[in-house]
């Protein structure tokens, strides 16, 4: 039988990545899925490690081909996606999948698998604290910046389809209000 999927999603400097970091530490039956994109890697980021980096071509042939389990077209000609092969690929060793994944994706998931996942969205404590912490990335521009938080403004009308809103005021809070989540998820 195949594992759980734990789908945590939010828009851009919510705290996700963080969040799910912690989790992976603090749970050993959960491994990480790596999504696929078509951007260009950032500095240290490492392609099957971070990401698999697909030209677009490459992506769109995978898509055409049934390779995905659901992919987004996030921004245009920006492509995001889970290949099935990760899926596979994490079950084989025993473990449930962890999803770290922009709030379409985390949903197509959970319509995909509604029986064995757990969707979260992380919701920032204001639209005014997400953009400080997009800015103290210091990796986006403002232009940058002013369409992600664009973008969050729709995703947060998305937040009542997930299992669980978890507002991410104060990490350490976060941080232990989802190992709760979790560890009773993946009791039942």
């Amino acid at each position: 039988m195949d594992g759980k999927l734990i789908i945590f999603s939010a828009p851009s400097g919510a705290g996700k990545t963080t969040i799910v970091r912690h989790l992976l530490k603090h749970f050993p039956e959960l491994e990480f899925s790596v999504s696929a994109c078509s951007r260009q890697p950032r500095d240290g980021e490492m392609h099957g490690r971070d990401y698999y980096f697909l030209s677009v071509d490459d992506f769109r042939s995978r898509i055409d081909a049934g390779e995905f389990v659901e992919w987004e077209e996030v921004y245009p000609g920006l492509y995001y996606g889970t290949l099935w092969s990760e899926l596979r690929r994490i079950w084989a060793n025993g473990h449930h999948v962890m999803f770290d994944v922009d709030v379409k994706g985390g949903l197509n998931l959970k319509k995909k698998f509604p029986d064995s996942s757990l969707a979260v969205f992380v919701m920032p404590p204001s639209i005014d604290v997400l953009r400080e912490r997009l800015l103290c990335r210091g990796t986006e521009t403002e232009e940058s910046i002013s369409v992600r938080v664009g973008k969050a403004l729709e995703e947060l009308a998305f937040a009542p389809q997930f299992d669980y809103i978890l507002t991410n005021n104060q990490v350490e809070t976060a941080f232990a209000e989802a190992e709760q989540l979790v560890e009773k998820f993946l009791k039942t």
